[in-house]
């Protein structure tokens, strides 16, 4: 990824839309990242490094503070629509999708843009709500919706711990795709609605399925939930989220300058791969290998999630939470 904001950000989008990452040249890093990679390949702190990672492999044990927290988020903002409706307070009405709270309208991004598309003029309450949304995913950052809040996070979580281990015991193997291809589906999904006038994707869309089932009882659909778990099992780890939902996509433009972020601070990289290993986009952390970082300190790109998952195993605080221009990063002393 190229240093500065313009670079960053172009890079950024192009790891969105599905561009595969590429190594930086040493022109398109800046002085201190070329210094700090010609350090990292001295005899001493190769050994320095070596010794680290022996040490990890020795106590793989690590943080599950990020995954609670997520968790919990998760819990808790899908449960005050559920409480919300059982008790008839009408505080929250309606599903993940488009609802109403405290009086005020909330509607997902890419389910109204479907919406409208589908019957073909702006609806002014979804512009409303549009706009609530739009202010608040600015703010904390865009892609944090996958994993704060979607109901089918930790369902896909669970089923790719489950793929892992039959993956470990070769009983099935991941079948990555494309990348390209969700930005592929957003196009599709986008025409389908505005020639059929019909919204093909709130139909199969895990967030809506689960929120209403949650809210409603509506169970029926939950057989397409167990559909795609049993592909994301035996046959492609995180199909949906990865490769499928234009969700990820929208909410990915909007946290292309949102202050909420993760930053890589290369001067305490181990380099070893664990981080990457877990991520849900593991592109937007191509930088965490060896002599791929073009600055000191970046921030990851707007396809990051924001879920915390390589916070918890980077056994260094080289990948820290950051709000840009009121707190900065810092990594541990040595």
């Amino acid at each position: 990824m190229r240093p500065g904001f313009v670079g960053r950000t172009i890079d950024g989008l192009g790891l969105l839309f599905g561009r595969e990452p590429v190594k930086p040249t040493p022109e398109e890093m800046t002085e201190e990242a070329r210094a700090m990679h010609a350090f990292k390949k001295t005899p001493e702190e190769r050994k320095r490094r070596k010794t680290g990672i022996f040490a990890e492999f020795d106590d793989p044990k690590h943080s599950q503070k990020w995954r609670i927290r997520r968790w919990l988020s998760i819990f808790v903002v899908n449960g005050i629509f559920v409480a919300s409706y059982w008790t008839d307070l009408q505080l929250v009405e309606g599903a993940l999708t488009a609802s109403r709270v405290l009086g005020f309208h909330f509607a997902d991004l890419n389910s109204s843009l479907q919406l409208m598309l589908a019957h073909k003029h702006v609806v002014l309450n979804l512009l409303i709500g549009i706009t609530t949304v739009l202010l608040i995913y600015l703010a904390f950052g865009g892609r944090s919706f996958c994993s704060w809040v979607c109901p089918y996070h930790p369902l896909s979580e669970i089923a790719e711990m489950a793929h892992r281990k039959l993956v470990e015991k070769r009983w099935v193997k991941d079948h990555p795709l494309d990348r390209r291809l969700r930005t592929v589906m957003f196009g599709v999904f986008a025409l389908l609605a505005f020639v059929s006038g019909f919204t093909l994707f709130e139909t199969i869309s895990p967030v809506g399925i689960l929120s209403r089932f949650f809210t409603y009882g509506t169970a029926f659909a939950l057989i397409w939930i167990g559909v795609l778990l049993a592909i994301e099992v035996f046959w492609s780890r995180r199909m949906w989220c990865r490769y499928l939902c234009p969700i990820g996509l929208t909410y990915g433009m909007v946290g292309t300058v949102t202050p909420v972020r993760v930053v890589h601070d290369v001067t305490h990289c181990f380099h070893e791969g664990k981080c990457r290993d877990v991520c849900l986009v593991p592109h937007v952390l191509d930088m965490t290998k060896l002599g791929y970082s073009s600055e000191v300190r970046t921030p990851i790109g707007p396809d990051c999630t924001r879920c915390g998952m390589c916070l918890d195993v980077c056994p260094t605080g080289a990948l820290r939470f950051d709000i840009k221009g009121i707190t900065r990063a810092e990594t541990p002393a040595e």
